[in-house]
């Protein structure tokens, strides 16, 4: 036991160096103790570099942890609710639905003759049709889950849900032009550093309220690791526990996919990978190094992302595949196996 409070205390000491290496690293190169200073509210000769600092890479850089922590405790929720290793937080469709939300506004306009037009694009829309995408998938599966007593059988319904949402994009993109592709697909693209502050706190808002229901399900998922029958025996009722379960989920994951685009990766491999150093499926222990092992990956991805030093950013969801894929493959090689 005092060896995982230890690797917990060593994630949240890499957690902070990593931050501070998100700050620090950027197209405008700016001296740490300047950095240090703007943090604290310290005036520097370099107004501009504050400014950098405070109105860019800070939000930047929650918008990963919140992210990061967010998509990571959604993959770890699902996982233990499906028993499945391969579930994760878009598995029940969530993702698609928001892409769905803004594919109907970015290229609505196509098939609908132009009901939809250029004047309703804008930050601010993106995310609410985004959300509203999520929202409506999310009470289509929670009216779902009220009729089905079967957990498998509500992720095979989650994955319809996102092969039917999906196909209509598809429909959608081929009546659309080129202009509307690019924006569309510059969204599926994802994003951290488009937020404000005011933005950075709905976000935070939402992380919090998934995060609060995911901790009064801690004794909850613990007793479903044995299966459902054994959760029977130990008074846990199942569809209570699922709905909390699914609107904690829901919540974590569209709030990400509507501020941030859709990022893949993260909720499937770092519940993983944290099984993996915490020899543990205890969730007491797993939910805080889940959230912060999340936030780390998607820091060091947002670092890597933004090529220091140069003025070119790359696509943060193709920077989560391609620097996490191939470190979880070598994991599940070495061991041979998943922890579960």
């Amino acid at each position: 036991m005092k060896k995982r409070h230890l690797n917990i205390s060593i994630l949240g000491f890499a957690l902070v160096l990593i931050i501070l290496l998100s700050l620090y690293l950027g197209s405008v190169k700016i001296p740490l103790s300047d950095v240090l200073k703007s943090i604290f509210g310290i005036p520097i000769d370099n107004s501009t570099w504050q400014y950098i600092v405070l109105e860019y890479r800070l939000p930047k850089s929650l918008t990963a942890i919140l992210i990061g922590s967010g998509l990571s405790l959604s993959g770890l929720l699902m996982q233990t609710l499906f028993r499945n290793p391969l579930a994760g937080p878009y598995v029940l469709g969530l993702s698609s639905g928001a892409s769905l939300g803004v594919a109907i506004l970015v290229m609505g306009s196509g098939l609908f003759g132009g009901i939809l037009g250029s004047a309703f694009f804008s930050k601010w829309s993106i995310i609410i049709a985004a959300s509203l995408g999520s929202l409506m998938v999310m009470l289509a599966v929670l009216t779902t889950a009220k009729k089905v007593k079967d957990t498998m059988t509500l992720l095979i319904i989650g994955l319809m849900v996102a092969s039917l949402t999906s196909a209509v994009v598809s429909v959608l993109a081929y009546f659309s032009n080129a202009e509307q592709l690019q924006m569309y697909i510059f969204w599926s693209f994802g994003s951290l550093g488009n937020l404000n502050w005011m933005e950075v706190g709905l976000l935070g808002i939402c992380w919090l309220i998934g995060i609060i229901l995911s901790i009064f399900s801690i004794k909850n998922l613990n007793a479903l690791l044995l299966g459902e029958n054994y959760a029977k025996s130990m008074g846990v009722s199942l569809s209570r526990n699922r709905l909390i379960i699914i609107i904690s989920t829901s919540i974590l994951a569209g709030s990400a996919t509507a501020f941030a685009g859709p990022i893949a990766f993260v909720g499937l491999a770092v519940p993983h990978l944290v099984r993996q150093l915490v020899k543990t499926n205890d969730h007491l222990i797993l939910l805080p190094s889940v959230l912060i092992a999340g936030a780390i990956v998607m820091l060091i991805c947002d670092v890597i992302a933004q090529l220091p030093g140069s003025d070119l950013t790359l696509p943060i969801n193709a920077v989560t595949s391609i620097f996490g894929a191939p470190i979880v493959i070598w994991l599940l090689v070495r061991k041979q196996k998943i922890m579960f």
